[in-house]
């Protein structure tokens, strides 16, 4: 019962993997922190199946992307609850580009993905971990993705912006030992809705994986729990992806 009444925050904690997360999070006593900042009733809709099953939660609102919102919300949260224990980064965007198509890519993109993906996870991170520190422990899980170690994504720029994920989680292992572990989730394919009219394309990719099946938002959620609660684990990177990558 380790998670029981800790208050854990889950960026983008209304849909796709972030609802999976909170769910599982709640189901095992944790108290959880939905943040969302554009999807409102999902994230209201995840608070309400938490408090349906008879768990805690709140919705929260920030752009991570704004440090001063980040730092709103995690005041919020700790004035409801008294303290924060972990963190889920899971925010992100993406943009639907093919890799060739250099001319595509904008200033303007690269601007947006880069703070949300990256400058958010260490918003947030920097945010909640004096409340770890005073702790004594706490951890942090970040969303990356192999697209981040094999170059190839939705876009150039998400690619990009996973790889640094990937390295800001090492960095922030260094900087916040020995009391927060921090580590990384590279997911392969995902059953969520950025499949959204490509569900043939992603039946197709199925079937030349390893294991011949799509990850869903459950698996990945298992994952991220599991290292939220291993001690002995920190600066890794660890791939769920059924052999997408082998």
């Amino acid at each position: 019962m380790e998670l029981q009444h800790k208050v854990v925050v889950v960026t983008g904690g209304g849909t796709g993997i972030g609802r999976a997360t909170s769910m599982l999070l709640a189901q095992k006593g944790a108290i959880v922190a939905v943040n969302y900042s554009r999807s409102g009733s999902d994230a209201e809709a995840t608070v309400q199946a938490i408090r349906n099953m008879q768990g805690q939660a709140i919705a929260v609102r920030a752009d991570v992307s704004n440090e001063q919102e980040v730092q709103q919300m995690v005041a919020d949260i700790v004035h409801a609850y008294g303290n924060v224990h972990y963190l889920v980064n899971n925010a992100s965007i993406t943009e639907q580009l093919p890799m060739r198509d250099l001319d595509a890519v904008t200033d303007a993109m690269w601007d947006r993905l880069l703070a949300v993906n990256v400058k958010g996870m260490f918003h947030t991170a920097k945010a909640v971990a004096p409340y770890m520190q005073k702790n004594g422990e706490g951890a942090i899980v970040n969303l990356g993705s192999v697209a981040g170690t094999t170059g190839l994504g939705s876009s150039l720029p998400y690619a990009v912006s996973k790889a640094a994920v990937h390295g800001l989680t090492k960095s922030l292992a260094h900087a916040l030992a020995p009391e927060i572990r921090v580590n990384a989730i590279a997911p392969g394919a995902v059953d969520t809705r950025w499949w959204a009219g490509h569900e043939a394309k992603m039946q197709q990719l199925a079937g030349s994986i390893l294991l011949q099946r799509i990850s869903t938002p459950e698996d990945i959620a298992e994952s991220i729990v599991s290292m939220l609660l291993q001690k002995s684990l920190t600066g890794q990177i660890i791939t769920v992806d059924n052999g997408q990558t082998m």
